[in-house]
């Protein structure tokens, strides 16, 4: 039996034995996660801040991050020799970290035209352990968690302007986190 004010039913209830039919309104206003998330990803993409092909694996650069020495990586992220620069801090890191699986890096650079900002541990076995785009008009700061396998000299290299700067910190880890 329909309520007052809403249309009929698409199926007369009594006859198949429904206790719910949809009923045209109800098509309108369905509200299912994959639909939100679907209409999200378009805002996103239409705001610009979602490009096809900007996560793609293959613009990953594998020979920096197999990289061994600072030369090495260098070299494999087209820079020529680091200038050393008082414009590059390191922020919310540690003198002495606790377990090194888990060591909190921030970096923050006052070097005009920041276009990336790259942390390099030394004394892994991997040079290279984390790098980030800085895009144009954002504030040049980054923070992540590295793993070290022992103390080691932790190196923030920035690229700004086409150029090279780095700075340097030693971290003391008192528990190995590459396999130690």
């Amino acid at each position: 039996m329909p309520q007052a004010g809403l249309p009929e039913p698409l199926v007369n209830e009594d006859a198949i034995g429904l206790d719910s039919v949809l009923r045209p309104e109800q098509h309108l206003v369905r509200d299912e996660p994959h639909i939100r998330l679907g209409a999200l990803l378009t805002l996103v993409a239409a705001a610009g801040w979602l490009r096809p092909g900007e996560a793609n694996a293959a613009d990953w650069n594998k020979a920096a991050f197999e990289s061994k020495s600072m030369d090495e990586t260098l070299k494999a992220l087209g820079g020529g020799a680091p200038v050393a620069s008082k414009d590059i801090t390191f922020v919310s890191t540690p003198d002495i970290a606790e377990n090194g699986a888990v060591v909190p890096v921030g970096v923050s650079s006052t070097i005009p035209k920041t276009e990336s900002i790259a942390i390099l541990i030394e004394k892994n076995p991997n040079m290279l352990a984390a790098t980030f785009d800085i895009p144009a008009g954002t504030e040049p700061s980054i923070s992540t968690r590295v793993k070290m396998g022992q103390s080691s000299n932790v190196y923030a290299l920035v690229k700004a302007d086409g150029k090279y700067y780095v700075t340097s910190k030693e971290i003391k880890v008192t528990l190995g986190g590459c396999g130690g």
